[in-house]
C-alpha cells in the first residue's frame, strides 16, 4: 500500500515540478511607455453588490488612462437590491470620473447567468477590445496603461490576467489567499509550457472578433459557471498563438476572500464542478493528478490510523508534497503580494481534505451561490 501512494505522489510531485518550471518561463512584463490607442468595454456582470460596486467604479477612476478610451458596462443579473451610480446613498458623484458608465439588465437565456450578462452586454460594445472583472474587485492604475501596451507590442487576441486577495488577519482567509495562488501558480505554470487552460474571469481580455470567431459561449452555456475557462479553452484549440498571460504587477487584480466557510467550500465546488466538461486533455489530466496527490494523502492518514502503513510513512509523503507545494505556492505569492505566507503548515495539513470533499461533492451534490440553487 505505501508504494502505491509513494507512486502516487510521485506523478503529483513531477506535475507540480512541471508547473513551477512553467512559471519561470513566463516573463514579467511592466513596460508602459507607449501612447495608448486601444478602446477598452469593461464588463461587470453583478447581483446584490451596491456596497462593493461603488469601490470598483471609484478603481476605475483612478486608471491612468485616457477616459475617452473605455467604457464600463454593469450589466444587473436580477439584483434584489438596485444599485444606481448616483443614488442618494451612495459615495459616487459624477465628478468623480469622466468615463461613460451604464447599468443594463441581464437577458436570460441559458443556465449560466454570468454567461448570460456577457452576451448581453456585447450587443452594446463598440470597441475592439472587451475586459470582463468582477463587483467585488479593485484594479491598479496602470492595469488598463500595461495591457494596451502589450496590445501594441504583441499579436494577440485573448490576454489573462493575475487575481489575488485583500487579506484580514483570519486563518481563513489566509488560506483562501494560499489556495488561490496556488491556482495563480497552475495557470501561469501551464502557459509557459505552452498548455494553458485556465485563467479568472475577474482579469480577463479578448476582441471583440475573436469572441465571435469562437462562437463565444456555445458549447458550455449549460454550465452554471465556466465564462472565462471555457472560453480560453476553445481559444487554445484554435489559436493558440492568439492567446497570452500577461504576468505584470499593475495588471494584478485584488478581490475580497470569503468570511464564512460554507461560502467557500461553495465556491470551490462552482470552480470544481466544470472541471469534467474541460475541452483541454492537459487541464483533465492535471486536475486529476492534483486530486491522487490529494486523495493519496487523505487515505495514508486513514490506513496509518488503521495501522496499515507506518506513520513515518505517512510523515515523509507529507513532508515530500509540502515541499514542492511551498515552492510553488512561494513563487506565485512573491509576485501576486509581496509578503511572507501565513499558516502555511496548517493549510498543508488542511487541504487534502477540503480538496477531496470539494471534488467528491462536485460531482453529485448542489450548491447555492448569490442566493441560488444550482
Amino acid at each position: 500500500m505505501s508504494l502505491i501512494l509513494f507512486f502516487i505522489l510521485f506523478v503529483y510531485l513531477m506535475a507540480i515540478g512541471f508547473m513551477i518550471y512553467g512559471f519561470t518561463k513566463v516573463n514579467s512584463y511592466e513596460y508602459i511607455g507607449l501612447t495608448p490607442k486601444t478602446k477598452f468595454s469593461i464588463i461587470v456582470p453583478f447581483r446584490n453588490e451596491r456596497d462593493n460596486l461603488p469601490i470598483l467604479l471609484h478603481s476605475f477612476s483612478k486608471l491612468n488612462y485616457p477616459v475617452e478610451l473605455f467604457e464600463v458596462i454593469l450589466v444587473d443579473d436580477n439584483s434584489e437590491e438596485e444599485f444606481q451610480i448616483y443614488s442618494s446613498g451612495s459615495p459616487l458623484h459624477e465628478s468623480d470620473f469622466g468615463f461613460q458608465v451604464s447599468i443594463i439588465k441581464n437577458i436570460r437565456v441559458s443556465n449560466s447567468p454570468k454567461k448570460d450578462a456577457i452576451v448581453t452586454a456585447m450587443q452594446t460594445v463598440n470597441t475592439d477590445w472587451i475586459i470582463t472583472t468582477d463587483a467585488d474587485c479593485v484594479v491598479k492604475t496602470n492595469w488598463l496603461l500595461t495591457i494596451d501596451n502589450y496590445i501594441q507590442l504583441h499579436k494577440v487576441a485573448m490576454i489573462a490576467g493575475a487575481v489575488t486577495y485583500d487579506c484580514g488577519n483570519s486563518f481563513l482567509h489566509h488560506f483562501q489567499q494560499l489556495d488561490l495562488a496556488s491556482l495563480q501558480a497552475a495557470t501561469i505554470g501551464s502557459f509557459g509550457i505552452n498548455k494553458g487552460f485556465m485563467c479568472n474571469g475577474a482579469n480577463f481580455a479578448y476582441t471583440k472578433a475573436f469572441f465571435k470567431e469562437l462562437n463565444g459561449f456555445e458549447g458550455n452555456d449549460k454550465i452554471a459557471s465556466g465564462d472565462d475557462v471555457f472560453l480560453l479553452q476553445k481559444a487554445m484549440a484554435k489559436s493558440p498563438e492568439k492567446v497570452h498571460y500577461l504576468k505584470s504587477e499593475n495588471t494584478i487584480i485584488t478581490t475580497k476572500p470569503l468570511d464564512n466557510w460554507k461560502y467557500l467550500f461553495y465556491q470551490r465546488v462552482r470552480w470544481a464542478s466544470k472541471t469534467s466538461s474541460y475541452q483541454s486533455s492537459f487541464g483533465k489530466r492535471l486536475g486529476l493528478v492534483i486530486f491522487a496527490g490529494n486523495l493519496g494523502l487523505v487515505l495514508g492518514v486513514g490506513f496509518g490510523i488503521l495501522n496499515f502503513i507506518p506513520l513515518l510513512n505517512i510523515v515523509l509523503l507529507f513532508l515530500l508534497k509540502f515541499a514542492v507545494d511551498a515552492i510553488l505556492i512561494d513563487k506565485a505569492n512573491r509576485f501576486l503580494n509581496k509578503s511572507k505566507m501565513h499558516f502555511l503548515v496548517l493549510s498543508s495539513l488542511l487541504y487534502p481534505f477540503f480538496s477531496v470533499s470539494v471534488a467528491l461533492y462536485s460531482l453529485f451534490g448542489k450548491y447555492e451561490w448569490k442566493g441560488r440553487t444550482f
